[in-house]
């Protein structure tokens, strides 16, 4: 039995649904106040359902009983309820379910993070980060899978890159390099890790299959659409100021990321790839996904 923590979220659900074309079976943690339709799906991809939350840490104790593994996307970042912020769900509500886990006798966990943003110091970093050194010294065999930025957020009308209307944003001077990936190979690398005699007690960078640069992908998306983009530049100095202004532990985060994107994160993902063996999509492949060519 694996357990997944985040069922309900974008990545969490696309865990659940490549684990069970795979007949493994899965308790998916869900809340109270979750999705009604999003529950239904679960349920009939055949999922058990456990009623729990991770401010609940009772509620964590019974999910974790009798489940060899836990992997878990739960994130407070794009999907708030009340009570959600930072410190309860990344920090403080990943920390109780690690504890939850190993005292339960789980025996692998798998978080999904992403890759340490500094200098850009934030409050989302310092907990994935104390989440990391919880697991390493849990004695569970652990992988943190340090996720780069997702396609199908960054590159999305939410964050300014409005592909339909012909219209991106670019942060910083759109010329650093970035390993952009899609959610759903972080989805193929959690399901791979399950398991594997080489991954154990490590945390893994993941990337997409080329680093490209902001521009780069504007003249991927402009290629595929046949037209051009207007293009937005926020300049490197704006997302500084943007940083040192923000007072939310959210907004700080954002900031963060944003600034960190400005800088790039390349990654070779050659080795990670092969050895996971999963095939990397790709910034085209999104591009024609999303423009229909």
């Amino acid at each position: 039995m694996v357990l997944i923590v985040g069922s309900t979220g974008l990545l969490g659900n696309e865990i659940c649904q490549q684990l069970r074309q795979q007949k493994t079976p899965i308790r998916a943690l869900v809340r109270s106040t979750s999705d009604a339709a999003k529950i239904a799906h679960l349920k009939s991809l055949g999922c058990e359902i456990a009623v729990g939350d991770l401010k609940d840490p009772a509620s964590l104790a019974e999910a974790c009983q009798g489940v060899k593994a836990v992997i878990s996307t739960a994130s407070s970042t794009f999907s708030r309820q009340e009570g959600d912020s930072i410190q309860t769900v990344d920090a403080d509500g990943q920390l109780a379910l690690v504890d939850a886990a190993q005292k339960a006798g789980v025996q692998q966990f798998i978080l999904v993070s992403f890759p340490d943003t500094e200098p850009y110091q934030n409050p989302l970093n310092d907990a994935k980060r104390s989440v990391e050194r919880r697991l390493a010294e849990s004695g569970m065999n652990y992988v943190s899978l340090q996720a780069n930025y997702f396609m199908e957020v960054w590159l999305s009308p939410a964050l300014g890159f409005d592909f339909a209307n012909r219209s991106a944003r670019i942060y910083g001077d759109g010329n650093s390099p970035t390993s952009l990936i899609s959610y759903k190979d972080v989805a193929k690398a959690a399901v791979a890790c399950l398991d594997h005699p080489t991954v154990k007690n490590r945390e893994i960078p993941l990337g997409g299959p080329a680093a490209l640069t902001q521009r780069e992908v504007v003249g991927i998306f402009e290629k595929v659409a046949g037209a051009d983009f207007a293009v937005e530049e926020i300049p490197h100095a704006g997302l500084e100021q943007q940083f040192a202004g923000a007072e939310d532990p959210m907004g700080k985060s954002f900031a963060s990321l944003m600034l960190a994107l400005s800088r790039g994160l390349p990654m070779n993902m050659e080795a990670i790839a092969q050895e996971l063996g999963i095939a990397l999509s790709s910034v085209d492949d999104y591009a024609h996904q999303v423009l229909g060519k």
